[in-house]
């Protein structure tokens, strides 16, 4: 069965996964380090993990597989769970492919670097409307090609 998986800290398109989990009755696992409001229904459950780097990106990784959608902006845990057979997708509708998530990787890495020589870099653009509704339809196509292709 089709899960989704949200990397919920600082998530702003948890209620879009909401609605479109209910739609299609599919499991999500709200993952997080601390506690979130998280609507409390059968399909939809918390996984509060301990406090550290990248200890709710492990357990999403060790989860997603084929069939499953995991939404995250964490371009390390997307490449995880591509590499497992699941799809990533970003809040604003962008999808993690196999195509494009070296050169994701190796911008992430540029950006590091400048800033650890410090050069001051630009965050991502705000979140917008438009991201919101990319978001909705790019998970919308996610959640069918998801269902087509679990096992």
């Amino acid at each position: 069965m089709t899960t989704l998986y949200i990397d919920a800290d600082a998530c702003p398109v948890k209620e879009e996964v909401y609605r479109v989990a209910r739609r299609c009755g599919l499991k999500v696992f709200v993952v997080s380090n601390a506690w979130i409001n998280t609507p409390r229904e059968p399909l939809i459950e918390q996984v509060v993990v301990d406090a550290g780097p990248d200890i709710a990106d492990d357990w999403i990784a060790e989860r997603a597989g084929v069939g499953d959608v995991v939404i995250t902006s964490d371009i390390p845990l997307a490449d995880r769970c591509l590499k497992s057979g699941a799809q990533a997708i970003k809040p604003n509708g962008q999808l993690f492919t196999p195509d494009s998530i070296g050169s994701a990787l190796a911008g992430r890495m540029v950006g590091e670097h400048l800033r650890s020589i410090g050069v001051a870099t630009s965050g991502p653009p705000p979140f917008s409307a438009a991201d919101r509704s990319k978001f909705l339809q790019a998970l919308d196509a996610a959640v069918v090609r998801a269902m087509r292709a679990a096992p």
